[in-house]
């Protein structure tokens, strides 16, 4: 239902903060509440989580925090809690190359993430992150547009492992139309 809220964090307490935007005080529940500052305006990503008898919403500091805390909720016996438990203590790209790695020890240390529920996450989420740790591509001066390179191939049916992978051997002076074409040749072939 949102996709962010941009307004001054009024209020911080140990689960969550209070964003205000246009005299509206929104009630976010983050990962971690302190690293946010009380009068300060930010931009933070938001999932409505609605179930039964449950209407919450939950924030997160990046579109790539928010897009794990999604991908871990998918997951069989992972809820809220425990994803955001997850997201608290670990960064994103800790987090992506552990279940790329298929390291349950890592995801075990997590509060209410035992054997059974580690083993389910890396099941369910190994090849399926669309995060790419210690890339090339997510530091450079070019990283908006090649990210949007990479998210066409995405489109076109490509993973992103695949697709990040090939356009980290690209040009990245060339225009999006071109990088998409180059990369194309090189998944081809």
């Amino acid at each position: 239902m949102y996709g962010y809220i941009s307004g001054i964090v009024t209020k911080i307490t140990p689960k969550n903060i209070i964003v205000e935007n246009n005299g509206i005080g929104y009630l976010i529940i983050v990962p971690n509440p302190y690293l946010f500052k009380l009068n300060t305006e930010y931009k933070v990503f938001t999932h409505q989580y609605v179930r039964e008898d449950i209407l919450d919403l939950y924030g997160f500091v990046s579109e790539e925090e928010k897009e794990l805390f999604l991908k871990l909720i998918s997951v069989s016996g992972i809820g809220p809690k425990s994803a955001l438990s997850i997201l608290a203590t670990g960064t994103v790209s800790e987090i992506t190359n552990a279940i790329e790695s298929r390291n349950d020890v890592y995801l075990k240390k997590f509060p209410g993430i035992g054997a059974k529920a580690s083993q389910q996450i890396i099941l369910d989420l190994a090849g399926k992150l669309s995060y790419v740790p210690n890339s090339k591509i997510l530091g450079g001066a070019n990283t908006s547009k090649l990210n949007d390179v990479i998210d066409a191939l995405c489109a076109l049916g490509y993973t992103k492992k695949e697709a990040t992978k090939v356009v980290e051997k690209l040009d990245a002076s060339l225009d999006e139309g071109a990088l998409v074409k180059e990369a194309l040749k090189k998944l081809v072939k």
